[in-house]
């Protein structure tokens, strides 16, 4: 087949990291962009969201890396810290094989001063934001005069989101002399124009951008102007019980109101929004990918490059402006070949936007009878596990290894008790079973890990 990994010219690192993550066959994306990155080719590639656009770009910079050298050679640019933070790990897992790889994520919601500090490790690679990055363009604590690769991820995310001053100040750091890609949603008149400014002769790739309508299966519900949303969206969640939804609203409040009525009634939810500080931020995203929560209501700052597995519902308070907009809401579910639901509220008129989205897919919108839905049974969903927080990091030199040893060690757990770990720089999360979780936290505050008492608690 020649859609494998093992058919390109990559380091031999590189091919052990893509058989431990167990990734066999490219994606349609990587099929098609990977051989041109591996050339050196500058390339404007349009694919959907979670089409692995992630490991496309990644591979390719990493192959160009030369890991011998204290200087900075890629830098990744993201719409949001969520998506920044999610580059970075990928890349890491990608780079686990590779000797003496320095990445350091700038984005805003943490101090700069920390920032500007950590820039002196020498990082090899940069994932950031564009108004973090450029405040430390603009103060000649960062500089790209050694820069190989300049990747700009969700391109269209970003100038919806008001960035395009900020980019084109940051094109004007560039070396002259580099790889340039862009990886993009959507291919509007804007991308093309910012293309031409910064990209030498880029090949244009294009792969499915809408998610096959055999994994999600969406429903529409009419909202009269006096209808209660709260209670239409409860009677969606009794009646389909799914483990986790994703519910998205057009602003904070909304995402605070809607909070608000589902823990009122004994539902483990949390909201996501710009308010949150970073920390924040991690830790809600953190407990809802590791099934600590069972409901997550965001606004749009969610709808992209958050990859979270096994999603079975995404619910849309409100209607989101544009076609392409819905499909990247939706794309949050039905991931990785599994199914998904999504369901929407829309009133009569936005009938316009439906009528956007059966032409961008060719068919027609179900829309369902709202009456038609019935509390079946209290939802009533308790999460599988609950997130431990334990003092100690990478910093630390903490290992994922060392935490399972130290928690089956001292707690008397099996490993079947643990789930996800996640190692922050100075702190870490793990998933343990509700039943078992203040168990773990009891013997650990008592033990130790590698030797070092952590303070332990419920995160």
């Amino acid at each position: 087949m020649i859609n494998l990994f093992e058919t390109l010219n990559l380091k031999p690192e590189l091919q052990q990291s893509l058989k431990i993550l167990k990734f066999t066959s490219m994606t349609p994306i990587q099929a098609k962009s990977l051989p041109l990155i591996l050339q050196g080719h500058d390339i404007i590639a349009q694919a959907k969201t979670g089409s692995g656009k992630t490991a496309a770009f990644g591979l390719g910079l990493l192959q160009n890396l030369d890991n011998s050298l204290q200087d900075l050679q890629a830098l990744v640019l993201c719409p949001t810290r969520e998506l920044a933070e999610q580059v970075t790990q990928e890349l890491r897992k990608l780079a686990s094989q590779m000797p003496n790889v320095k990445m350091l994520t700038l984005c805003g919601g943490s101090p700069e001063a920390i920032q500007e500090k950590a820039l002196d490790t020498k990082p090899q690679i940069i994932v950031g934001t564009p108004g973090r990055v450029l405040k430390l363009l603009s103060k000649e604590v960062l500089i790209l005069d050694s820069l190989k690769v300049f990747v700009l991820d969700e391109a269209d995310r970003m100038l919806d989101m008001g960035f395009t001053e900020e980019l084109e100040q940051i094109l004007t750091y560039l070396p002259p002399k580099r790889q340039s890609l862009l990886f993009s949603a959507t291919y509007p008149d804007d991308i093309k124009s910012l293309s031409a400014s910064f990209q030498n002769k880029a090949i244009e790739l294009q792969t499915d951008t809408f998610v096959e309508s055999t994994k999600i299966v969406d429903v529409f519900f009419e909202v009269r102007p006096n209808q209660d949303k709260n209670n239409l969206l409860y009677k969606i969640l009794s009646q389909y019980k799914p483990d986790r939804a994703l519910i998205f609203c057009r602003t904070k409040k909304e995402t605070l109101d809607v909070t608000e009525f589902l823990a009122g009634r004994d539902i483990a939810v949390r909201c996501l929004n710009s308010d949150l500080e970073q920390k924040e931020r991690t830790e809600v995203l953190t407990k809802f990918t590791n099934r600590s929560l069972s409901i997550l209501v965001a606004t749009d700052i969610a709808a992209r490059g958050l990859d979270i597995k096994d999603l079975p519902v995404v619910i849309n308070y409100n209607m989101p402006a544009g076609a392409d907009n819905y499909i990247h809401r939706i794309g949050r579910t039905g991931r990785a070949a599994q199914t998904g639901l999504a369901f929407s509220f829309y009133n009569l008129e936005e009938d316009f936007r439906l009528k956007e989205i059966e032409d961008l897919r060719g068919k027609p919108c179900t829309i369902a009878n709202a009456e038609q839905l019935s509390y079946t049974e209290k939802y009533d969903l308790t999460p599988p596990m609950k997130t431990i927080y334990i003092s100690g990091g990478k910093k630390d030199k903490l290992r994922p290894g060392d935490i399972v040893g130290a928690i089956i060690g001292e707690a008397d757990l099996e490993a079947s008790d643990i789930g996800d770990i996640n190692i922050m720089p100075e702190f870490s999360f793990v998933a343990i079973k509700q039943a078992k979780a203040k168990q773990a936290i009891e013997s650990l505050s008592q033990g130790r890990i590698k030797k070092k008492k952590y303070k332990v608690g419920f995160a």
